[in-house]
């Protein structure tokens, strides 16, 4: 009977803190930072617990993955919940998808640059430093939030341009980086316009400094376009980091919140290594 006791106490316990995870991971707020013709765009906001509107954090945005056709902001509700727990002002932001607006990469890397130059605009209001703002994402959300940093024009035009829309930093998980033949996406931008948005074709000094996660085994985005993109920005003297996971294929980085059947061993792991990158480029909370 004791061991039948102690087992439905730790399936209490189990139950519990799911059910703690799961609204743990939920968004503390949200709102409007862009409207098309498609539709508002939204930001999913992360706050830390002593958060303040007079403070000057630091701040994460993320895109999410799906091919620039679909996906959602909750992949990355769980690492935005780790940056708010450690610090950071987290967003996991919306951006136009063909799936649901009809749209193309093009007004999806427009909507990137947007949400970073919002941010930026809105700094005293949500109490960030507009000095710390960083873009990631994943796939062709990596890819969103690469071309901010690397990519010139596509910025919309009815927005204040005096205010920039490169982030200070960038996080990458397995992102598109190439839309060639020799990467992935060409036939969503077209051929004629293969290297318009295409990171490795751009690259020059002054990008942020950045950090890549890749899977060696990736079948989607390969991982030497990677190589060759961090091999390229070292060359103009950019600061860009590779950490390759041997053996594994796209989407690895995802946490247990998103792919319920993972583990988050990889999660913890390219987080910490993610803080590590950060603390290095002086992006510390100041307490």
């Amino acid at each position: 009977m004791k061991t039948i006791e102690t087992h439905l106490v730790s399936l209490l316990i189990s139950f519990s803190c799911m059910a703690y995870g799961q609204v743990n991971f939920e968004p503390d707020s949200t709102f409007s930072y862009k409207t098309t013709q498609e539709g508002d765009l939204k930001m999913h906001v992360f706050k830390p617990s002593d958060y303040k509107i007079s403070d000057k954090r630091p701040v994460i945005v993320f895109f999410f993955g799906g091919g620039w056709v679909g996906g959602h902001p909750r992949q990355f509700y769980q690492q935005a919940r780790f940056f708010a727990d450690n610090g950071y002002l987290a967003v996991s932001a919306e951006y136009r998808v063909r799936g649901k607006h009809k749209t193309t990469p093009f007004e999806s890397v427009t909507d990137g640059k947007s949400a970073i130059r919002w941010l930026r605009a809105h700094a005293d209001e949500l109490g960030i430093d507009p000095n710390k703002i960083i873009a990631s994402g994943g796939s062709a959300g990596g890819h969103v939030a690469a071309c901010t940093g690397v990519i010139k024009g596509f910025e919309e035009a009815d927005e204040d341009l005096s205010i920039s829309s490169v982030p200070n930093a960038m996080l990458l998980f397995n992102p598109v980086i190439d839309t060639t033949e020799k990467g992935y996406g060409m036939e969503k931008v077209g051929k004629d316009r293969k290297t318009e948005i295409s990171p490795c074709d751009h690259v020059a000094n002054g990008i942020p400094p950045t950090l890549i996660f890749h899977g060696t085994a990736d079948k989607t985005v390969p991982f030497e376009n990677v190589e060759r993109f961090t091999k390229l920005m070292n060359e103009v003297r950019n600061t860009c980091e590779l950490v390759p996971f041997k053996g594994k294929g796209h989407g690895f980085f995802n946490g247990s919140y998103f792919r319920k059947r993972k583990t988050d061993d990889i999660f913890n792991n390219t987080m910490n290594l993610s803080m590590e990158f950060l603390n290095k480029h002086n992006f510390k909370v100041v307490e």
